[in-house]
């Protein structure tokens, strides 16, 4: 009787929030823009936590310690590739009602959804041992508590976050967007507490550069942890029936308010991805501890140069991006099973698998740090898989009617994921060397 209640006041506010938007998508524009934006605000932001994920605090730490500001300009490039791709898929989702997923299923030969399922799975682990590392590791250091005991609050802590699904979209798009600003608050009090040069900042944001490989392996691995596969085939998915049109104008207004969602939601990412490694250079590359590789010396260095408050702010947001990101990490690995296969199995269980890995590392005693990294460079990998076919199909007018891409955003596209690819080549050959 309580699950039925449940449900039916979770349809209940899922609807008024859908009349909301059906009445403002029927009306001229009002004065009132902030007003009218709130309905159509969530999905970019959910699928933003993916970009803001303790996997980025690994890569952008070692960044800015070992060079500075040097790689700003990586985080600025990889967010705007970022707001292009996630347009992409949230578009593929709004006017075809299917997302990424179950258009593979459906376009592609069953061999190769098979090898493309197995592949996201792998990147789904990868993406879930980072946040689950992060969670655990923001315990630990928060409370002291031992990384096991970091790593079972983990767990439960995103079961009790997923459980708000059965309360509609809204609940559960308005906790993560809170813990979104929650992270971009923390780096906001960082960034004025370590004082950057912004002369050097915004030198380093327009003029493209590198020094050696492991500048180069460190770039990848900050592409890895900003433009993430996974994400890219859940926001297609959380487009999916969130507000049905069937007008030509109401679709393409949806749309634009879409547009301004992932704008908002990723320029917030790209912030506090630019915060991290430039609160890395200030601090740690100023004062010549280049050294400063992992998120543990960085927590503890950073009370004696900045003072508690720096490092409370650090933990804290390490925590909450953990969080966060862990319970969205889980949402993606059922729609990526469920568009492939056509089924799914039990959020629990899903949850108990992806835990394993993250606890096998910190049984064996593998450097979490080291290891967000190389899982960061394993998400690059994956990328050319998500994005290919995303603009396969977003080009093609058979699926996509009227909202077809124009030709200069699918040269766009295809420029990213030569770039992506490219540098994925360079990657595996440093490596291999």
């Amino acid at each position: 009787m309580h699950d039925k209640q449940t449900k039916n006041k979770s349809q209940s506010a899922d609807n008024k929030t859908v009349q909301s938007a059906l009445k403002i998508l029927g009306t001229p524009s009002g004065k009132n823009r902030l007003t009218r934006l709130l309905p159509f605000l969530g999905p970019a932001f959910i699928a933003s936590v993916a970009y803001v994920d303790p996997g980025n605090f690994a890569t952008n730490i070692q960044g800015g310690a070992q060079f500075g500001y040097m790689l700003v300009w990586v985080i600025v490039v990889s967010n705007l590739m970022a707001m292009l791709i996630q347009t992409l898929s949230a578009k593929l989702g709004l006017v075809t009602g299917k997302n990424l997923a179950e258009h593979c299923r459906e376009q592609f030969p069953r061999p190769v959804v098979l090898v493309m399922w197995v592949l996201m799975e792998l990147v789904a682990i990868a993406t879930d041992l980072a946040e689950f590392l992060g969670a655990a590791l923001g315990f630990n250091l928060l409370l002291g508590v031992p990384l096991l005991v970091g790593a079972l609050l983990t767990g439960i802590a995103t079961l009790l976050i997923l459980g708000l699904e059965r309360y509609g979209f809204r609940p559960l798009e308005a906790v993560i967007s809170a813990m979104v600003g929650m992270i971009a608050l923390c780096y906001l009090v960082e960034t004025v507490l370590d004082k950057p040069d912004w002369a050097q900042v915004f030198h380093a944001t327009f003029v493209p550069q590198f020094a050696g490989p492991e500048s180069v392996v460190l770039a990848a691995g900050i592409l890895g942890a900003t433009v993430m596969p996974h994400a890219i085939f859940l926001h297609s998915a959380l487009m999916q029936g969130r507000i049905v049109v069937t007008e030509k104008s109401q679709l393409q207004g949806l749309y634009r308010y879409e547009i301004m969602d992932i704008v908002i939601a990723m320029g917030l990412a790209s912030f506090v991805n630019a915060a991290m490694l430039i609160m890395a250079a200030a601090t740690f590359y100023k004062t010549g501890l280049t050294h400063i590789a992992t998120i543990e010396e960085a927590y503890r260095t950073l009370e004696p140069l900045l003072g508690s408050a720096a490092k409370w702010f650090f933990g804290m947001s390490l925590l909450v991006a953990g969080l966060s990101s862990s319970t969205v990490g889980t949402s993606a690995g059922q729609i990526i099973m469920q568009g492939f296969l056509k089924t799914h199995i039990p959020v629990l269980v899903r949850r108990l698998v992806t835990m394993l890995p993250a606890i096998l590392v910190i049984w064996i005693g593998l450097d979490p740090t080291r290891t967000l990294v190389m899982s960061q460079v394993v998400l690059s990998f994956g990328l050319p898989f998500a994005v290919v076919p995303l603009v396969m199909f977003t080009r093609n007018r058979i699926i996509m009617g009227e909202m077809v891409n124009k030709p200069v955003t699918t040269a766009l596209a295809w420029l990213i994921a030569f770039i992506i690819i490219s540098l994925n080549v360079y990657l595996l050959y440093q490596l291999l060397g």
